[in-house]
């Protein structure tokens, strides 16, 4: 393999000669990234009410702050730092007020989406996941949105938290449980409802 070549094969060289190519813009990253940001703010535990505007700062940041993107994370990665940021802050602000609302499903894709039995079926288990949710710890829940939800890899998580790679996975390890046994509480005491 050349060196030319060797270089092509680097993700950061692929991500460095894209970036050549194609200017990263706002536009770009607004678009590409807009319902991504929205839903991790979601699963980050933002109140329902402050959705709109945790997601609005977040794209202000990155607005101004884009001309210093160096490119040495992906731009989903760094996008999500920022948004973890700004929901630790409003988490925080709403747990201070006593805020917190819960959090409606998203709109239902394909063709069961006008079935009102499918819809009430969905928004029920997104409000169950948020509710599970809410029971882990912060530093827990992070990581298991940005690896159960957002499908990020145990490097990409450490970077984005700026932790070490054996706290991501001890972090994740103990998020699987406490959402396992949660999930097996809240499963236990619908069944105690539908008798």
């Amino acid at each position: 393999m050349t060196e030319s070549t060797a270089r092509e094969h680097t993700p950061l060289m692929q991500g460095v000669a894209q970036a050549v190519e194609e200017p990263l813009t706002f536009a770009s990253v607004y678009d590409g990234y807009f319902s991504y940001i929205w839903r991790s703010v979601q699963s980050l535990g933002v109140p329902r009410s402050q959705v709109d505007d945790v997601v609005q700062e977040v794209f202000v940041i990155a607005h101004q702050k884009l001309g210093t993107f160096e490119g040495r994370s992906s731009v989903k990665t760094w996008l999500y730092g920022i948004a973890l940021h700004r929901a630790r802050v409003h988490r925080r602000r709403a747990r201070e007020a006593g805020q917190g609302e819960p959090i409606e499903a998203e709109r239902i894709q394909g063709p069961d989406a006008a079935r009102p039995d499918r819809r009430a079926e969905c928004a029920d288990a997104v409000r169950l996941l948020h509710a599970i949710l809410a029971e882990l710890d912060d530093d827990q829940r992070e990581v298991f949105v940005l690896a159960m939800l957002e499908e990020l890899t145990a490097p990409e998580i450490a970077e984005v938290l700026g932790v070490k790679l054996n706290t991501v996975y001890s972090r994740l390890r103990l998020a699987r449980e406490a959402f396992a046994k949660a999930a097996a509480r809240h499963r236990a005491r619908d069944g105690r409802r539908t008798r």
